[in-house]
C-alpha cells in the first residue's frame, strides 16, 4: 500500500503548474521565481549564469517567460530563448551548452488556460528538491514586484538552437535508422512538437501524415494528442498506415496506434522496448523501472521472460531517480513517459518513437506482433471522499479487508491503497483476472473506508 506525502507549497512532481495569471504563475511571482532561481545560480557559481528557457504553444507562454526571464536578469543571469521547443529538447541544450540551468515553460497535458514552469540542472535531470525549497522560501519571504523590462530575442537564434535539438534526435539518437516505405501518422497534439516531429520523421525517410499541428495558443491538447487518442486511431486505419505516434503538449511522453488501430499505450512500449533490448544483450541486469501505477500484466509479462519490474512512487522524477541507482536502461510510466538514460536522463516522445522504430525495423515486426506478448489485466478504481487521511494500516476493518483481498489475488492480481496528493480522497485500485470480481473486492475496501473515515459525500 502506498499513502502519498504532502505535496511542497510552489512545485509538485513535474515542476509548477496552474491557471496562467493566477499565484503561482501571476506576473509578480513568476518574476521571484526566476530573480531566486538566478540569485541562487550565482551565488553557487561567482559569475554570471546562463539560462536557457522554451516554451510550448500556450497563449500565455511568452508573456509568463517575459516575467521570468526579468526577473533572473535582475539577479545578474544571462537568458537564452529557444522559443517553442519540446521539455526534452531544453533538457538537452542545457546539458549540450552547459547552461547552469534550463527552464521550460510548460503544463504538458494540460489544457491551454493551464501553464507551468519545469527546472532543470545541468545534467539535464530536473533540479534538486532542495533547491526547490530554496525557491519557495524566497518567494513566500518577498513581496513580489511585477516585471519591469522586456526582453527581446533574436528569432533566427532561436531557430539555430531548435535545429541542434533536432540534428541530435535524426544523427544520434536515429543515426543510420532507414524509415523508408513506412507509413505513419502524427499526431502532435497542436504543442511543442508540431513543427519539429513531422521534420524529423520525414528526413529519416518515412511517409508521414501529420495531423493537429497549427498550434493557435488555445488548441493545444484539446481533444488530441497522447489524452484523446481516437482522432488517431481513425487515421492511421484510413490511412492504412503501418503505426501511429501521439505526443502530449511538450512532447516529454509519447503514446502510440499499431497497424490495427489498436492502442499501445507506455506499458505495452516499455514491454516492446525492453524484450527488444533483452534479446541483444543490452538490457542491464533484465531490470525495467515503472511506477506503481504500472498494469500488473506488464509484472507478469516480465517475469515470465525473465526480467523484473521494480516499481516506483508516480512520477518520472522517481523513476529516473531508480534508474540511475541501479544503473538501469530502461524505466517509464504507463502514461508513455519512458526513460532511457543512456540517450537522456529526460523523458522524450520524440527519442522513445525512434527507438520503438529502430526496434520494428531490426526485428522485422509489426507494433502488433512486437506487443503481443503482453496481456493488459482488467483494472478497476474507486474513490472515496474523506474527512481526514489517516493511515490506513492503523484502521482496523480497512487491513482486514485489504488481507482478504491480498490473499484472494495472490500473484494474479494487485491492490493498490492510496490517498490523492491533491484532493481529500482515498483511492482503491485492483488489477485480476476477471473484471466483477475485482469491481467486488475495491466495493468492500471502498466501504470499509467509507465508513471509518469517510467524509458523507459518496464515491467519485
Amino acid at each position: 500500500m502506498l499513502i502519498c506525502e504532502p505535496m511542497k507549497a510552489l512545485f509538485g512532481t513535474d515542476g509548477i503548474r496552474g491557471e496562467a495569471g493566477q499565484f503561482p504563475l501571476d506576473a509578480a511571482t513568476v518574476s521571484a521565481i526566476g530573480f531566486s532561481l538566478a540569485s541562487h545560480l550565482v551565488s553557487k557559481a561567482g559569475e554570471a549564469p546562463e539560462i536557457i528557457i522554451g516554451r510550448d504553444t500556450r497563449e500565455s507562454g511568452e508573456w509568463i517567460q517575459q516575467a521570468l526571464v526579468d526577473g533572473a536578469n535582475r539577479a545578474g543571469a544571462k537568458c537564452l530563448s529557444t522559443g517553442v521547443i519540446t521539455t526534452p529538447g531544453v533538457a538537452f541544450l542545457t546539458r549540450k551548452h552547459q547552461a547552469a540551468a534550463g527552464v521550460v515553460i510548460s503544463a504538458s497535458h494540460n489544457p491551454y488556460q493551464d501553464n507551468g514552469i519545469k527546472i532543470f540542472a545541468p545534467s539535464g535531470e530536473k533540479i534538486d528538491d532542495s533547491v526547490e525549497r530554496l525557491i519557495e522560501a524566497d518567494v513566500f519571504a518577498t513581496r513580489a514586484q511585477p516585471p519591469l523590462s522586456q526582453t527581446t530575442f533574436s528569432t533566427e537564434r532561436e531557430e539555430k538552437l531548435q535545429q541542434e535539438y533536432l540534428s541530435f534526435l535524426a544523427d544520434e539518437i536515429g543515426g543510420g535508422l532507414k524509415l523508408q516505405g513506412l507509413t505513419m501518422v502524427i499526431d502532435c497534439a497542436n504543442g511543442a512538437s508540431s513543427k519539429l516531429a513531422p521534420a524529423l520523421f520525414t528526413q529519416l525517410g518515412a511517409k508521414v501524415v501529420a495531423i493537429n499541428c497549427s498550434p493557435d495558443g488555445r488548441n493545444i491538447n484539446r481533444d488530441c494528442g497522447s489524452l484523446h487518442i481516437d482522432s488517431l486511431r481513425r487515421k492511421v486505419v484510413e490511412e492504412r498506415a503501418d503505426l501511429g505516434v501521439a505526443f502530449d503538449g511538450d512532447a516529454d511522453r509519447s503514446l502510440f496506434v499499431d497497424g490495427e488501430g489498436n492502442y499501445v499505450d507506455g506499458d505495452a512500449t516499455l514491454w516492446a522496448l525492453a524484450t527488444h533490448l533483452q534479446s541483444h544483450g543490452r538490457l542491464k541486469d533484465n531490470i525495467v523501472v515503472a511506477t506503481v501505477m504500472s498494469n500488473i500484466g506488464l509484472e507478469i509479462a516480465f517475469r515470465a521472460a525473465g526480467i523484473r519490474l521494480v516499481r516506483t512512487d508516480v512520477g518520472d522524477k522517481y523513476v529516473l531517480d531508480e534508474l540511475l541507482r541501479r544503473k538501469a536502461s530502461l524505466g517509464g510510466e504507463q502514461s508513455g513517459h519512458i526513460i532511457l538514460p543512456e540517450l537522456s536522463l529526460a523523458g522524450d516522445g520524440m527519442i522513445t518513437a525512434l527507438c520503438l522504430l529502430r526496434a520494428l525495423r531490426a526485428s522485422g515486426k509489426t507494433l502488433a506482433e512486437m506487443t503481443a506478448g503482453f496481456k493488459q489485466y482488467p483494472q478497476t478504481l474507486k474513490n472515496v471522499r474523506v474527512r481526514e487521511k489517516i493511515p490506513f494500516n492503523t484502521l482496523a476493518s480497512v487491513r482486514a479487508e485489504v488481507k482478504e483481498v491480498e490473499e484472494l489475488l495472490s500473484q494474479k492480481g494487485r491492490l493498490l491503497l492510496r490517498y490523492s496528493g491533491t484532493e481529500p480522497l482515498a483511492r482503491v485500485m485492483i488489477e485480476g483476472e476477471n473484471q466483477a470480481r475485482i469491481e467486488a473486492y475495491a466495493e468492500k475496501i471502498a466501504d470499509a473506508i467509507e465508513r471509518e473515515i469517510g467524509a458523507g459525500a459518496g464515491r467519485l
